[in-house]
């Protein structure tokens, strides 16, 4: 079992963050890991061919080992989970009469790049509506209807593995399987989940994982990482830039062009993606989760805030079972509609959620503490 970690972070005294799904804090080795690449780049004399390479290879050895990667080379760099899914959609081969499923009320960014592709090619979206509110949770049946709207004209399934508003836990292996059968694309936002609930892509098998770095890895702004599968070796990147070639290392080679790309996702590289700053500090981030381990993390989470769902549910609150929905990320719904006065309340004793859609979200993590938990539980049933 993990200790609270709060040391580890520069959260002020006071204040009860549990918001890691809106933004994680860094952590101080993390920050210092930003600072020492800044001194770097001051003397970009010292910074040399390798450097461009070797600390991009740390990083996806490093994200392979967090979601079972047998191949670091299937990780690509992406400085966000729009640019990811852009690519994919690029890589796409659909025509009009064929359709694209996603989740009610999914993150905007893994619905935009659908709706262009549907408009330009005439696919039909199909959005996946969540069943009523009940006791005992609706998590089952929203994960039945996914199943059923999957048929032989999908092109694409675009999940995440937990609803970003309230951590609505969709099943990904049986999800994956249908649209395996179907010839479908698998296609999975990790950005709510990879960190901090378990993922592996041998077992669930998506074509394409996209995570933001910010949240539950624990990493810089505008920092991503994607795994790409089989189907997209021999895709088209949204860039064309030099590093992403073979034998780009050579620098002295640079000008004798190259069409041929570096074997597996490194293709889909961003462009300038050997940040100096933004690199080690991601690394330093992957390191943490590694050293912590996912299991441990969401274990700490469900512990911490076991007893604050009993006791918010014997009060009214909708919560989905626990069963279908993260310990990292859930949320509670109150049983009246005062959400401005709650608001305040939260406000008033410096308490850091996130409000989406009629669900007040609550993401703890490493850094909380049964005070975080119980200042929490007090503004709510006051």
């Amino acid at each position: 079992m993990l200790t609270c970690q709060k040391s580890d972070f520069a959260l002020p005294v006071g204040l009860h963050y549990l918001n890691c799904a809106y933004m994680a804090p860094l952590a101080h080795r993390v920050r210092a890991s930003g600072i020492a690449g800044i001194d770097r780049r001051a003397t970009p004399q010292l910074i040399g061919p390798r450097d461009f390479f070797e600390e991009s290879d740390l990083v996806r050895c490093l994200f392979s080992r967090i979601i079972n990667a047998s191949d670091p080379n299937r990780i690509a760099i992406v400085p966000s989970v729009s640019y990811g899914l852009a690519t994919v959609a690029r890589n796409v081969h659909a025509g009009a009469g064929d359709n694209i499923v996603v989740l009610e009320e999914q993150f905007p960014s893994n619905v935009y790049s659908w709706r262009r592709l549907c408009a330009e090619r005439g696919l039909a979206l199909r959005t996946v509506a969540a069943p009523p509110r009940r006791e005992g949770g609706r998590a089952a049946e929203w994960n039945a209807r996914v199943l059923t709207a999957i048929d032989r004209r999908t092109a694409v399934v675009a999940l995440p593995q937990v609803h970003w508003t309230d951590g609505t836990l969709f099943d990904l292996e049986s999800i994956g399987q249908r649209a395996r059968e179907c010839h479908a694309l698998f296609v999975v936002d990790g950005t709510q989940s990879v960190g901090a609930f378990p993922f592996d892509v041998q077992r669930i098998q998506p074509d394409a994982l996209i995570c933001a770095g910010y949240k539950w890895l624990l990493g810089p702004y505008s920092t991503g990482l994607a795994y790409y599968g089989p189907v997209f070796d021999d895709g088209t990147p949204l860039e064309e830039g030099w590093i992403a070639r073979r034998n780009s290392d050579v620098f002295a080679d640079l000008v004798r062009y190259r069409d041929a790309y570096r074997g597996a996702a490194v293709r889909y590289d961003v462009g300038e993606r050997s940040n100096f700053t933004l690199l080690p500090m991601l690394a330093t981030a992957l390191e943490l989760v590694l050293q912590w381990t996912v299991p441990a993390i969401h274990e700490y989470c469900r512990t911490l805030t076991v007893d604050l769902t009993q006791r918010l549910r014997e009060r009214g609150y909708w919560i989905e079972e626990d069963a279908w929905r993260g310990a990292h990320l859930f949320g509670v719904r109150p049983p009246d509609a005062h959400g401005a006065a709650l608001a305040s309340r939260l406000e008033a004793r410096r308490i850091t959620v996130s409000l989406r859609g009629d669900a007040i979200r609550v993401s703890p993590h490493l850094y909380n503490d049964a005070e975080d938990v119980m200042a929490l539980l007090d503004a709510l049933v006051q």
